[in-house]
């Protein structure tokens, strides 16, 4: 792939008090979008409070695009519900890697940099941005929108290809 900064790996943890599309509860599973790259997770079944505990991985050649979040409940006989969105951009992740390529030698579970929930993002609470066991990890609760509740929990996560990261 041309021009590739790296890879991001999506932890998708859990979702949190997700809306009932089915009769009493809901089968959902994940989409993650960005560009023209599209992965998913595996459906839950009958569940609001899933733990899915999976990685997938994103090629970063273009960081301004948005990484989108879509929830979905699994239907079997007729077209999938869908349970919300969520949208992020990884600027300040990237960002807290170029700080932490200046500073360098940062000791394990230093905070790089803090975002603020606000209405210009869809964070339910404020997300930390850290260096952990030689990694930069950012930990995050996305508020899902066009629907009437509910949150996913994430890791982000960076994978530096070859030295390709010289932002």
């Amino acid at each position: 792939m041309e021009n590739l900064l790296g890879l991001l790996r999506l932890h998708v943890i859990r979702g949190v008090n997700l809306a009932i599309r089915d009769s009493q509860s809901s089968d959902p599973y994940v989409i993650v979008r960005m560009g023209k790259q599209k992965l998913r997770t595996r459906v839950m079944k009958k569940i609001l409070n899933p733990e899915w505990n999976e990685d997938l991985t994103l090629s970063i050649s273009d960081p301004t695009l948005p990484v989108k979040i879509m929830v979905y409940d699994r239907d079997w006989f007729s077209r999938d519900d869908k349970m919300g969105d969520a949208v992020f951009y990884i600027d300040p992740f990237l960002e807290a890697i170029r700080i932490q390529n200046e500073l360098g030698g940062l000791p394990d579970g230093t905070v790089i940099m803090k975002i603020q929930a606000s209405r210009q993002n869809c964070l339910s609470e404020e997300s930390k941005i850290l260096w952990n066991k030689g990694k930069i990890v950012q930990n995050m609760f996305l508020r899902l929108q066009n629907v009437e509740r509910g949150e996913v929990q994430l890791q982000l996560e960076w994978i530096d290809v070859s030295g390709a990261m010289c932002i």
